[in-house]
This record gives structure tokens, C-alpha cells and sequence, in this order.
């Protein structure tokens, strides 16, 4: 029961993952690979932005595939929609240093609950804060692993 607009959008959902994990990968190789003491800081994010290419390159290739067998048009409005997500979320990463972390994530957190999914502001607020109070609970007191912080100090 395959829906042929509901993968319309992974051409370029893919495509724009290929482009971040690229992306990663480059900024990963700036870091030490390996330490003295083992894996160092670019290690992970290398080998992620690696999976993320593959993985990608896949959604693509699979996506070509299925549309030359079936001659469809591109449906915009999810491609729009993927799209408008991805930038969301490159926004998000953009606002992490003047912003700081938790409102960042916060703000995407509301774009995505509002916008995308199209629940009420107040469900969007809540779970926009919700989601921020978790992972400051999660990482800076629980893990005392600090996060990015911002102009107004969180």
C-alpha cells in the first residue's frame, strides 16, 4: 500500500542529509582523530557524518529507483515541508552561540509542535519547555556535562 506522494520528499531529504553529513565530516576532520588515550573528539562525529552520507546516498539512490519505475511528478508540499524542517533545525544549530543551547532547541522544539504538526500554541509551548527542562536536567545536572550557553546565561 504504497502512497506515491508520501515519498515524493525523499529525493531531497536526502539530498540535504548528504549535504550535513558532508558537512560534519569536514568540521570532523579539524578535530584529533585518535588520542594518546584513545578515540579523540572528531572521532565520533567522523564516522557519523560517514553513516549519515551512506545512509543518505541510499534514500536517494532508493528514491530514483522507485520513481523512474513509477513516472511520478514531485508532490512539493512534503518536499516543502522536509525542507522547511531541515532549515529549522540549521537555524537552531546557527542560534546555539548567541542563544545558547536550551533556547535554541526550545524554539525548534515550538516550530516543529506548532508549525509542522500543527498543535495548539499551548501544547507547543509547553512541550517546547518541557523538552528544554529535560535535557537541563539530563546533561548539566545529572551529567554536569554543560551545554552551550548563550547571551542570557542558559
Amino acid at each position: 500500500m504504497q502512497d506515491g506522494t508520501r515519498n515524493s520528499g525523499n529525493l531531497w531529504s536526502g539530498l540535504a542529509l548528504a549535504a550535513l553529513g558532508i558537512y560534519i565530516m569536514v568540521q570532523a576532520l579539524q578535530w584529533e582523530y585518535v588520542t594518546p588515550e584513545g578515540p579523540g573528539p572528531g572521532f565520533f562525529p567522523l564516522w557519523y557524518g560517514i553513516a549519515m552520507l551512506a545512509l543518505s546516498a541510499v534514500l536517494v539512490v532508493s528514491e530514483l529507483a522507485r520513481r523512474s519505475a513509477r513516472g511520478a511528478a514531485i508532490d512539493w508540499k512534503p518536499v516543502g515541508r522536509a525542507l522547511s524542517t531541515w532549515l529549522a533545525l540549521a537555524a537552531s544549530v546557527a542560534l546555539f552561540k548567541p542563544l545558547g543551547f536550551l533556547v535554541s532547541f526550545a524554539l525548534l522544539t515550538y516550530f516543529i509542535v506548532a508549525f509542522m504538526y500543527r498543535r495548539p500554541q499551548k501544547m507547543a509551548v509547553l512541550v517546547a519547555a518541557a523538552s528544554a527542562a529535560g535535557f537541563f536536567l539530563v546533561f548539566q545536572l545529572a551529567l554536569g556535562v554543560a551545554l552551550p550557553a548563550g547571551v542570557l546565561g542558559f
